[in-house]
């Protein structure tokens, strides 16, 4: 049994929690991927991380590595696909250049979390 911090994809997955959410910790792997793992190597739902063996805990690793694209590999492809888009001047890739949203929202209102803090404008009042 291992007892020490659990350690994949560079991430340290908290031990107490069950084996399906503590994948979750890893960025790229969601509920789906997560269950899809435990299924491939054989691990039932309910065992928890620090139940598992070394072996376990090898093959879960080598599955993330063959099969799937998380923490920095995906965070590198997220952020050329959005300079790609803003190299090649497509609408989409203006909204990014100008920190709007990218996918239709409206901004006359809302749109703060994008937008940042509002300005305030001189003049403005009626």
């Amino acid at each position: 049994m291992e007892t020490t911090l659990a350690r994949i994809a560079g991430v340290n997955i908290p031990t107490n929690k069950r084996t399906v959410i503590a994948l979750q910790y890893i960025h790229g792997i969601g509920a789906k991927f997560a269950s899809e793992i435990c299924e491939k190597v054989g691990i039932p739902a309910e065992r928890r991380v620090n139940e598992l063996t070394d072996q376990e805990v090898l093959q879960i690793r080598e599955t993330i590595d063959r099969d799937y694209l998380v923490e920095g590999d995906l965070r590198r492809e997220v952020s050329m696909n959005i300079k790609r888009l803003m190299d090649l001047g497509c609408y989409r890739g203006l909204r990014h250049r100008r920190g709007l949203p990218v996918r239709g929202q409206r901004t006359h209102t809302n749109a703060r979390t994008r937008k940042g803090k509002a300005k305030p404008i001189a003049g403005k009042k009626k």
